[in-house]
């Protein structure tokens, strides 16, 4: 019995000892969790670890003594029974710790959903933001034109009928017309003005030519005069002086 006792408890202790130790100590993350798992940093009173740890070593102190009385095999009993419900202790909080962090994985996984849920939809909003200010920018452009057409619209609701302004467009035309043929008769008018003007022109040169002609004819004729008034006076005298 004490052979298949310090078995169980070894094989038992082998199995803590290997999970007490199966982290690298130079790492904080795991450090901390194994701390957490066998709960060594427990401030109200002595930590459970060391509490099967001494409850281990009373009784493979016992298993080991070489006495074999009845008295050693209660003890024995008694030692592997206070170790084991010891144990059991020790493993509620592991189970309670391992349930603790199956929830905790639970929500992580449905905090993930509801990240990635909450990514699709931050996506998906803003899709439907820039859609929107496309939508936006059209009803923008579609007023622009609404607002051009309305001025346009009221602009062609000030002008008059258009009869009235084909009647307006043919008076125009008429005095157009009418401007036209007085232009075209003054313009003969003028030209005439300048035939006779030219005329008149010439005929003033004529005369001007005449008049200076004649001009010249009397003084010539006078200067013909007065040498002839000379010449008879001069034959005068020489007929008196003889």
């Amino acid at each position: 019995m004490s052979v298949r006792a310090r078995r169980i408890v070894s094989g038992r202790s082998e199995t803590i000892a290997a999970a007490n130790y199966a982290f690298d100590p130079l790492e904080d993350d795991k450090i901390i969790r194994n701390r957490l798992l066998t709960r060594t940093t427990t401030t109200r009173g002595e930590p459970p670890l060391k509490k099967l740890q001494k409850k281990f070593t009373s009784f493979v102190t016992e298993v080991d003594k070489e006495d074999e009385e009845e008295d050693n095999y209660s003890e024995c009993d008694r030692l592997a029974k206070a170790f084991l419900q010891e144990l059991s202790a020790f493993e509620i909080p592991l189970l309670k710790s391992q349930a603790v962090v199956a929830a905790n994985l639970r929500e992580k996984e449905n905090f993930n959903e509801l990240k990635d849920e909450t990514n699709r939809q931050i996506l998906q909003a803003q899709a439907d933001i820039e859609d929107l200010k496309k939508q936006l920018e059209e009803s923008k452009i579609e007023r622009q034109h609404k607002e051009e057409c309305e001025a346009i619209r009221k602009l062609i609701s000030a002008q008059p009928p258009r009869s009235e302004t084909q009647k307006a467009i043919h008076g125009l035309k008429k005095e157009i017309a009418e401007l036209e043929a007085e232009n075209t008769a003054s313009w003969r008018l003028l030209e005439l003005r300048k035939k006779q003007f030219a005329l008149l022109l010439h005929v003033v040169d004529e005369l001007q030519e005449t008049m200076e002609e004649e001009q010249k004819s009397m003084v010539e004729e006078m200067q013909r005069n007065m040498s002839e008034e000379t010449t008879t006076a001069g034959g005068a005298e020489a007929m008196s002086i003889d």
